[in-house]
């Protein structure tokens, strides 16, 4: 009896019908690829400085600043909301398609074509889910806005520039993803974060620019603040305090650029590392290869669909503690237990989204333990001890989980790949050319270096943030910001190698 189709088909005809990018018919040249990934990120930072016509931003709060660099975004701007709906939808798919709620086979053309199209749906639902609760809770529009089109009309219009921009940055995600080189949303999450990192080490204005420039107020910057205090500062100064304010002190401690440093060559490293299957044709005698299974084999994605998940149960814990409505709900309104804050603070000073919240460098959990009396935060030692244990286990086992969903949903599993090598026409030397036999040889290693990619990765995300980082481009951020332009680079070279030899095109899935 044939299996019954899913129900997801009955809503395709609707999103079908939504905007989209239209998928080149033929193989489109390096050149042009080149050309629409730098014009997207072009288009990218102008929108991160289009501010939302309307918005009071003295009265405003950001409910994702803590994760601002990772949600590829701009406080105050039409993106505001940045990739969080386009992740947020990304995992909502997968759980159900993993846990076979969604009966969809994703090896299957027909039925990716339309999980990617009810995607576009969900996304919408989502940009609405996000963006109505920030409006009408935190977003406040200023009074010329609200005297010209009323206290609901402003809401509404604030909401549908949200709703513009959020929109626009998952078209550009398409068309990055059809017509240039990697990941749209991988794109705009390491040109952030290079940004932050940039501005964090080399700003010279003064942190606070209200004011003159003193040993108080010092230049922003990591490099520019080392060197101002080294220069206005006698030796006995240095040794008292001085030292201590350029490794330690706010803003962009020189501990954390020593960290961004170290990060970035750990980083570097594992990705280096790779097991290579060798493979040889089955047809040309002397024609062999290799097929490269990384260390790092789940990617980057994991620990953004992971932090995306943290950044939406702050969003939550806030609303639920401050919003006038969420808060008179029953046992979890207002319950100090899933998370307290601090007036005109978007980010948790207890309950369960602190300990769920990324500590915030050094300063922000391994002082308060070492000297509470100097660095305490409110918590007592247990408490900060806990906080580092319970987010790093949740980075780890979540990154874990994701991981393992991600690689069965992009065709990177045993039997994906089992066949992908087999309609290359190679095989493993020594094993007879069928994908069944194939399929057993990489899961001797896939699913394994599936788990351990997914823990390394959320391990590294989880340290990174407790070292903290220049630019408070989050160690997550500036994880992912390094994976990223690496495997941006490889897909630079894989993508010259296809259009010097277009026989290659069919291996690496090129059209």
């Amino acid at each position: 009896m044939d299996e019954q189709p899913s129900l997801l088909y009955k809503v395709k005809p609707i999103s079908d019908r939504l905007p989209a990018v239209k998928r080149p018919e033929g193989h489109v040249h390096f050149r042009t690829k080149m050309m629409w990934v730098i014009v997207v990120l072009v288009v990218y930072f102008i929108m991160t400085n289009v501010y939302v016509f309307g918005l009071d931003q003295s009265e405003s709060l950001d409910l994702f600043a803590q994760y601002r660099t990772i949600m590829a975004g701009a406080s105050g701007t039409i993106l505001q909301l940045g990739i969080g709906p386009i992740v947020t939808a990304s995992i909502i798919m997968q759980l159900f398609v993993g846990a076979k709620i969604i009966k969809l086979d994703l090896t299957s053309r027909k039925d990716k074509a339309c999980y990617q199209s009810v995607l576009k749906l969900l996304v919408i639902v989502m940009i609405l889910v996000e963006a109505i609760p920030q409006v009408f809770g935190y977003l406040e529009p200023s009074d010329t806005f609200v005297s010209t089109f009323g206290s609901a009309g402003a809401k509404l219009l604030i909401i549908l520039q949200l709703c513009i921009g959020s929109y626009l940055v998952f078209l550009f995600d398409e068309v990055v993803s059809k017509w240039g080189i990697g990941s749209g949303i991988s794109l705009f999450i390491a040109a952030g974060v290079s940004q932050a990192v940039f501005t964090g080490a080399l700003n010279w204005y003064a942190y606070d620019s209200s004011a003159a420039m003193s040993l108080s107020n010092p230049p922003a910057g990591t490099i520019p603040k080392a060197i101002y205090i080294i220069m206005n500062t006698s030796s006995a100064e240095m040794a008292s305090g001085g030292y201590e304010t350029i490794f330690l002190g706010q803003p962009n401690p020189m501990i954390a650029l020593i960290g961004t440093i170290v990060i970035f060559l750990v980083v570097v490293y594992l990705e280096s590392s790779r097991i290579e299957l060798p493979l040889s044709h089955g047809n040309a005698r002397g024609a062999r290869g290799r097929y490269p299974i990384k260390l790092m084999y789940a990617s980057n994605i994991p620990v953004i669909l992971m932090s995306a998940l943290l950044a939406n149960i702050s969003m939550i814990a806030l609303l639920l503690y401050s919003n006038d409505f969420l808060s008179s709900i029953p046992l979890i309104g207002g319950n100090s237990a899933i998370g307290y804050f601090e007036a005109d603070s978007t980010t948790a000073s207890g309950g369960l989204a602190w300990y769920l919240s990324a500590p915030q460098g050094l300063t922000d959990w391994l002082m308060p333990i070492l000297d509470p009396a100097s660095y305490g935060n409110s918590h007592t030692v247990l408490e900060n001890l806990c906080h580092v244990l319970v987010y790093g286990s949740v980075m780890i086992m979540g990154s874990i989980m994701f991981a393992k969903f991600w690689v069965e949903t992009t065709n990177l599993g045993s039997e994906a790949v089992a066949n992908q090598i087999q309609r290359s026409g190679m095989q493993i030397p020594g094993f007879r050319r069928d994908p069944r036999v194939l399929k057993r040889v990489l899961e001797r290693y896939i699913p394994t270096i599936t788990i351990l990619s997914g823990a390394l990765i959320g391990g590294l995300a989880a340290c990174a943030d407790m070292i903290g980082t220049t630019g408070n481009a989050s160690g997550t951020g500036l994880l992912l910001a390094v994976g990223i332009l690496i495997h941006f680079y490889e897909a630079v070279g894989r993508e010259q190698m296809m259009e010097m030899n277009p026989v290659m095109r069919g291996f690496f899935g090129g059209e």
